[in-house]
């Protein structure tokens, strides 16, 4: 496994997306170990997307356009569902100090928030061959997978961590949290938004 892979894979994970959202938020509601729990729960989907492309049926989801539309505008509704949410502060994901969530119930947003991308699986299809000789064969694309999932995992950790060690001094500023909730609730929206316009 070189090199390049691993810095590339980490500059992927990190820029923001729907699972660095996600995790922030379960952190600052419900501490490090909802943060944690989020991360797991995205990592898992990660590892689901993973098995679509290797299956191949990512290709088939790219060949079918009703199939793609369905898929993404499920992940849209959810995603908008999420920003509603956030921004009335209930249930898991309000931004301020809360009663502990069920840990299934955290993991089952995560997943269910980067199962219903669509893009995922042809983005694994897309960036996993780059770093593969022509002779390799699923098992080699199973390694590189399972080293990008837990790269997921140890940089939404990271997210956690940084968002839990600022969490009292953010929960304690009520006017801050609320401007939080606004930014976390724009965010989801602003990610509905980008995924309804991708194209397949």
């Amino acid at each position: 496994m070189s090199i390049e892979f691993l810095l590339t894979a980490f500059v992927v994970c990190l820029a923001p997306g729907i699972g660095v959202v996600y995790t922030l938020s379960v952190t600052l509601g419900q501490g490090l170990r909802g943060g944690l729990w989020a991360a797991f729960g995205c990592s898992v989907a990660t590892l689901a997307h993973m098995a679509v492309a290797m299956a191949g049926l990512a290709a088939v989801l790219h060949s079918s356009a009703v199939l793609f539309q369905a898929v993404k505008y499920a992940g849209v509704a959810y995603l908008m569902w999420m920003a509603w949410g956030t921004l009335r502060g209930t249930g898991g994901l309000q931004i301020s100090a809360a009663a502990p969530q069920p840990v299934v119930q955290i993991v089952r947003r995560g997943i269910l928030l980067n199962l219903l991308n669509p893009k995922l699986p042809m983005f694994f299809m897309a960036f996993l061959p780059q770093f593969m000789a022509p002779t390799d064969g699923t098992g080699v694309m199973l390694g590189l997978g399972l080293a990008f999932a837990g790269m997921t995992f140890a940089v939404f950790v990271g997210y956690a961590m940084l968002a839990a060690s600022g969490r009292q001094a953010v929960l304690g500023r009520p006017a801050v949290m609320a401007w939080m909730r606004r930014a976390f609730a724009a965010s989801f929206a602003a990610l509905g938004l980008r995924l309804a316009l991708e194209r397949a």
